[in-house]
C-alpha cells in the first residue's frame, strides 16, 4: 500500500491479522490533516465534513467512515437518502447502529456499511448502561449473535465495544468482519479512539480504554488566560485613552481637514 494511495474495503478485508490499522474520530479539518500526517489510516468522521471539498484536500488517503446515531437519521429510506449523498462525495463506508434491515438495504446498494456490537452508547439501556459486555457467558454470547447479524446483513465491519479482549480474539478467529476495536483489544483489526481523548482535550470522564497523549486541556487553560489578559489590556488601553495612539491611526494634510470644516460649515 503506497502512502499516496486511498485505503479500500478489500486492502482492510487482505490485511486483518497483517496489519494494525489505526482509527480516530476527527471533529474538525485541523484534526483530520494532524491524523493524515501523523499516518492514521482510518477516519470516522461528522456527516458534514465528507461533504466539504477541503477534506479529500488535507485526508487524501483516509479511508473516511461518517457517521451518525441512527435516531438523528431515521429509518432505512432515511438511512438510504442519507448514504448516498456521502458515497457519492468520496464515504469509503458509513458507520450505521440502525436496524439489522438498514444495515442489510445499504448493503444491497453497495454502500459499505459498519455496524456496531457490543457497547452500543445509543442502545447501552438494553445491556446495562455504560459498563462492559461479554464478561458473562451470555452476554459473550450476545456479542457472537450481534456480530453474526451484522455479517449476515451484509456489513463488511462493526466496531466492537468495551468488550473483553478474550472475546473479541475468539470473535476475530470465527468471522469475516472487520473488528475496529474501541477498548474490544488487541485483537481487534483496528484501534479506534476518539481525537478529544487521544489530545487530552475531553472535560468529562476519560473512558479507561483511552489512552491520553497529550494535554490539551491546559493548553486551551493558558491560551483562555492569555486571551482573556489581552483583551483586557484592550479594554484597559480604551477607557484610558492609550488606543488609539498616533501609531495606529492615519491623518490627513491640514489645509485638506481645514477646507474640508469650511466646506462643512458652508453646508450650513
Amino acid at each position: 500500500m503506497g502512502p499516496s494511495q486511498r485505503w479500500t474495503v478489500a486492502d482492510l478485508r487482505a490485511a486483518r491479522g497483517r496489519h494494525r490499522f489505526a482509527m480516530l474520530r476527527v471533529e474538525t479539518l485541523e484534526e483530520a490533516e494532524a491524523a493524515e500526517k501523523a499516518g492514521v489510516e482510518m477516519l470516522s468522521v461528522p456527516p458534514a465534513m465528507i461533504l466539504d471539498r477541503r477534506f479529500r484536500e488535507v485526508a487524501p488517503n483516509a479511508f473516511a467512515c461518517p457517521g451518525d446515531n441512527f435516531y438523528e437519521i431515521g429509518d432505512t429510506s432515511d438511512f438510504l437518502r442519507w448514504a448516498f449523498p456521502l458515497y457519492k462525495h468520496g464515504a469509503d463506508a458509513v458507520y450505521c447502529s440502525g436496524s439489522l434491515k438498514t444495515v442489510r438495504a445499504l448493503a444491497e446498494h453497495g454502500i459499505p456499511v459498519c455496524g456496531h456490537v457490543g457497547l452500543i452508547p445509543s442502545k447501552r439501556t438494553w445491556t446495562g448502561g455504560f459498563k462492559a459486555v461479554g464478561k458473562t457467558l451470555d452476554s459473550a454470547k450476545l456479542v457472537w449473535d450481534m456480530c453474526r447479524a451484522q455479517e449476515e446483513a451484509g456489513a463488511f465491519a462493526v466496531e466492537i465495544e468495551v468488550v473483553p479482549q478474550e472475546i473479541t480474539a475468539a470473535i476475530a478467529e470465527r468471522t469475516s468482519l472487520f473488528l475496529i476495536s474501541m477498548g474490544g483489544g488487541a485483537q481487534g483489526h483496528a484501534q479506534y479512539l476518539f481525537t478529544d481523548d487521544v489530545l487530552g482535550q475531553n472535560a468529562g470522564k476519560v473512558p479507561r480504554h483511552a489512552k491520553v497523549y497529550a494535554d490539551f486541556r491546559s493548553e486551551y487553560a493558558a491560551l483562555q488566560a492569555k486571551r482573556i489578559a489581552a483583551m483586557r489590556a484592550f479594554a484597559d488601553d480604551v477607557h484610558g485613552g492609550a488606543y488609539p495612539s498616533s501609531d495606529y491611526v492615519v491623518s490627513a494634510r491640514a489645509e485638506v481637514v481645514a477646507e474640508f470644516r469650511d466646506w462643512l460649515v458652508a453646508q450650513g
